[in-house]
């Protein structure tokens, strides 16, 4: 894992997350920010999602012909069950966020696995979701408790031991965040001798092996509880996909900011699948559509571009790559 939010390429990220915090006013502390982080908070009105326009495209989403269907056992069992069992997360702002007023779950991974379920069944509401952290990804999959995993889902050969990915539908980088009246730290190179966390499960730990080494790194099971140790004092920074950072950043204008440039290797989002599941092709096949027809693009302006005022959609990344 786990608002770069996007495909973008180096250079691209960097401008990217430049752009967001002069959209979203979130450079600068805040007197009125709140005393903590709250996971549970609605974005602020500069941020908000417009729920009616997102209702709109997912209800127009495609729908599998029974011959297409019929064609995947993974798609054929989903289709006989009547609903997709869907690994998320409801507390990403940008990604996947529960609507607390009409029980809706809103964003860019909500959204594609909401158009995946209208895909195969008809009906996007025809889903159930298993919450899943950095850590159950690969098990509830193993273990048969979902069809699907959507959540900020890193592709990496170790996991790709335990279970199969359709995509990549995405890429981000690894950015560091701090509290706004952090001084000290302001790129990689400050990390030395810091304490820092980082989320278990997730490919932040290893990334900052590699880049951070003499950086003490405290792993933490869920972004909430390394947001609550950074809140606390307990570490100096945190450092996951900069797609989390910026959701976190919205949701709490001026309590934070990011120190340095987006770093590390592209990092591809996946959707998770059972392991060698004929699903991968089904899915892949459904995500080149929606790249194709506009949708993809549409639902990215919806819950990053229109929210960040962005307006050049990036370029999905290569499915299969």
């Amino acid at each position: 894992m786990s608002l770069t939010d996007l495909m973008l390429s180096r250079r691209q990220a960097i401008g990217f997350a430049g752009a967001t915090l002069a959209a979203l006013g979130l450079a600068a502390c805040d007197d009125a920010a709140p005393a903590a982080d709250d996971p549970t908070a609605q974005p602020t009105e500069e941020a908000q999602l417009d729920a009616e326009a997102y209702d709109a495209l997912i209800a127009e989403g495609a729908v599998a012909s029974d011959d297409v269907v019929a064609a995947s056992a993974w798609a054929s069992k989903v289709r006989d069950a009547g609903t997709l069992r869907v690994g998320g997360v409801q507390t990403s702002m940008l990604f996947s966020l529960l609507n607390e007023k009409d029980g809706v779950t809103r964003g860019f991974d909500a959204g594609l696995s909401q158009l995946l379920t209208r895909y195969v069944l008809g009906d996007e509401a025809a889903q159930e979701i298993t919450q899943v952290t950095s850590n159950t990804r690969e098990s509830v999959l193993q273990n048969d408790q979902v069809d699907v995993v959507f959540a900020t889902y890193s592709i990496t050969d170790a996991r790709k031991e335990l279970i199969s990915f359709a995509g990549p539908y995405y890429s981000t980088q690894q950015s560091i965040l701090v509290m706004a009246e952090n001084e000290d730290i302001n790129g990689l190179e400050d990390l030395a001798g810091r304490n820092v966390a980082a989320q278990s499960g997730s490919t932040g730990p290893s990334i900052l092996e590699e880049y951070a080494p003499d950086a003490a790194v405290q792993e933490f099971a869920t972004d909430e509880e390394a947001r609550s140790a950074l809140e606390q004092g307990r570490v100096d920074a945190y450092v996951i996909d900069t797609a989390m950072q910026m959701g976190s950043m919205a949701r709490n204008p001026g309590r934070y900011r990011l120190a340095g440039d987006p770093f590390g290797p592209e990092d591809p989002y996946g959707i998770g699948l059972p392991l060698d599941s004929d699903g991968v092709a089904f899915v892949n096949v459904w995500l080149e559509e929606i790249e194709a027809d506009g949708t993809w693009d549409a639902l990215w302006k919806l819950c990053i571009g229109d929210r960040a005022g962005i307006d050049e959609v990036p370029e999905p990344p290569a499915i299969g790559a």
